[in-house]
């Protein structure tokens, strides 16, 4: 009997190690180390699901694809796919446990089953009757739909195959296993070995695949980064369980733009598109408060109005707080440190708190020079209603150029914003415009503070 060799495995990563280590040299990620059986691959027997795939020219490709989308019916998440779900399309989506993954994805469902063609849900986690309730709450329940409860890669593969269906979908990745590889479900081979072989499924078969990816505590998708390598479309579902809201966003697409966004809105039957999602956002939004401040946020195509506030108080503690909710906290720290050295502002016995409201995650760095605005407006007392402003800081306290200019202009127009502070280098003009080149311009123009 041959000894199977035990190797060490990146979390993280994937890659490979002869002994254990702390940290991975590979991609520099702490504790992400683990055993496992060093797996003989090249034994492994090859799945047939057709014949073999002949090359074809470049522009017939190009029109077959075009032609070939599928609808959901559901438009804003077609808009965010770019205008559907392509044909063997492989899409990750990620997010936090409870966040309405399951629930979004057997929406998807019924709405492709309402045009008659078939879909094969796959659920690891569920049973068939736990999807049922689920369906019938919702109001999603079809002949067309196919629940499988089963956690089998071949299992599955084999189901695939008798069914044919037209798409499939499986919850989740990391509860799938195969049963040529002795590591357990989750781990780095078999979230490998899952992924792949529904891959060369898809592609062969022609059929569009979603798998739903778990998430760590830190918020990233669990598994080996080779699984985003290897999926054409990842996409996050993020928002707070606390708020209604939750955002779709586009993080990697090989059939469209990346960065763009669906909105929905959380009820008791299941998610409902929000087609306007500035006017979500900002619905609630204070009058003659300060330290608030719209900003068009967008990472795609698409942009959407939010709202930051700050609140800047006197500290009770020897050390100060400093708190963001939806920004990272050491932008927060940045922008304190060039308010402090640009403009002479004092804040080092103040606790500083941010937070976009609805929980959006910011990451873009065009809310710089907003989120200074809105911390100077809370400091000095000083309101700043119907304010929108996008900008990035550099160190030295110059406003720096962003993408996506001519979007976030005609957002803010579509919604009558007083005043757009922006900066110095974008070409148009209109009088509602404030062109700055510094913080300390801007500060002057905004708020008529010159004491600095």
């Amino acid at each position: 009997m041959v000894k199977k060799k035990t190797v060490y495995i990146c979390n993280e990563c994937g890659a490979k190690f002869p002994t254990w280590a702390g940290k991975c040299s590979a991609c520099g990620a702490w504790g992400s180390i683990v055993e496992e059986k060093e797996e003989n691959f090249n034994k492994r027997k090859s799945f047939s699901v057709g014949d073999t795939a002949r090359a074809v020219s470049l522009s017939q490709t190009l029109e077959e694809t075009l032609l070939e989308r599928i609808k959901t019916n559901i438009l804003t998440l077609d808009e965010a796919f770019g205008g559907g779900v392509v044909k063997g399309q492989v899409i990750l989506l990620s997010g936090e446990p409870g966040i309405g993954k399951s629930t979004l994805l057997l929406q998807v469902a019924y709405q492709i089953a309402k045009q008659g063609s078939k879909v094969l849900y796959i659920t690891g986690e569920e049973s068939s009757s736990q999807v049922y309730i689920r369906g019938k709450r919702i109001n999603a329940i079809s002949e067309n739909i196919f629940i499988l409860a089963d956690t089998n890669l071949e299992n599955v593969l084999t189901n695939i195959e008798q069914l044919n269906p037209d798409f499939v979908i499986l919850d989740s990745v990391q509860t799938v296993y195969s049963s040529e590889l002795e590591s357990s479900a989750g781990s780095v081979s078999q979230v490998r070995e899952v992924s792949a072989r529904l891959t060369e499924i898809a592609k062969q078969k022609n059929i569009p695949v979603i798998l739903i990816g778990q998430v760590t505590k830190e918020g990233n998708i669990a598994g080996p980064k080779v699984l985003e390598h290897i999926v054409d479309t990842v996409a996050h579902f993020e928002g707070e369980r606390g708020n209604a809201y939750r955002v779709l966003k586009i993080v990697k697409n090989r059939f469209g733009s990346a960065g763009e966004i669906a909105v929905f809105n959380m009820t008791s039957k299941g998610l409902e598109e929000v087609k306007d999602p500035s006017s979500f956002f900002l619905s609630e939004k204070p009058q003659g408060k300060s330290g608030s401040i719209i900003f068009p946020y967008t990472e795609g195509s698409k942009p959407v109005l939010v709202e930051i506030q700050a609140l800047v108080s006197k500290t009770v503690y020897a050390v100060p707080q400093r708190k963001a909710q939806g920004i990272d906290i050491n932008k927060l720290s940045i922008i304190t440190a060039i308010l402090e050295k640009e403009l002479n502002i004092f804040l080092k016995d103040r606790d500083i708190f941010v937070n976009v409201v609805g929980g959006m995650q910011i990451k873009e760095p065009a809310v710089d020079l907003p989120l200074a605005l809105a911390i100077i407006s809370s400091f000095y007392d000083k309101p700043i209603d119907n304010i929108a402003s996008f900008g990035e800081l550099g160190l030295t306290g110059e406003v720096r150029s962003v993408y996506y200019t001519d979007l976030r202009i005609k957002e803010c127009e579509k919604f009558k914003v007083k005043k757009l502070v922006i900066p110095k280098s974008v070409e148009e003009y209109q009088p509602s415009f404030v062109k700055v080149s510094s913080l300390k311009e801007a500060v002057v123009k905004v708020f008529n503070e010159k004491n600095f």
